[in-house]
């Protein structure tokens, strides 16, 4: 397995680039997105929790941080982490962060293969507001995966 990654300066990019991943054949459990939550009215609230969230379908909080993802995506979860506070994950990356909260994102990409300091940039860059997507697939569909985020609007994209 290979994992793709890139950042998204806005929630339509993030959708547009999960939509077109998922048309070309990628499916919801290769695909992973992850945004800060604002702890605001109808965000994700520091302290949340796994339990705080439903299924993808329910996403009552995550619908007003990544919108139309939920619904593409499964696994969406709602954590508080140290040093970045509240997230929401969508995809297999979700269940990675729930189990190594004090990891950070960082932690969950570490555990992917990615090195220590892209892990870290990247933690950096969701602190930041930024919308971090993570495509873990086949070795020969990285290039497609990192093609489609580009097309999409796609930052800092990088495979491993």
């Amino acid at each position: 397995m290979s994992t793709v990654v890139g950042t998204f300066s806005s929630r339509e990019q993030a959708e547009k680039a999960v939509r077109a991943l998922r048309d070309w054949g990628f499916t919801e459990d290769e695909i992973s997105v992850i945004a800060k939550g604002r702890g605001q009215q109808g965000d994700v609230e520091a302290g949340g929790g796994m339990g705080a969230m439903g299924g993808a379908g329910e996403g009552t909080a995550w619908g007003s941080v990544l919108g139309g993802v939920a619904g593409l995506l499964a696994g969406v979860g709602a954590l508080a982490i140290p040093g970045i506070g509240p997230i929401v994950a969508a995809g297999p990356l979700a269940a990675t962060l729930s189990g190594a909260v004090t990891g950070g994102v960082a932690g969950g990409l570490l555990d992917l293969g990615i090195p220590e300091d892209r892990s870290r940039f990247y933690e950096e860059e969701v602190k930041k507001g930024r919308f971090l997507a993570v495509i873990d697939t086949e070795a020969d569909l990285v290039q497609d995966a990192a093609r489609i985020m580009r097309d999409n609007g796609a930052a800092d994209v990088e495979t491993h």
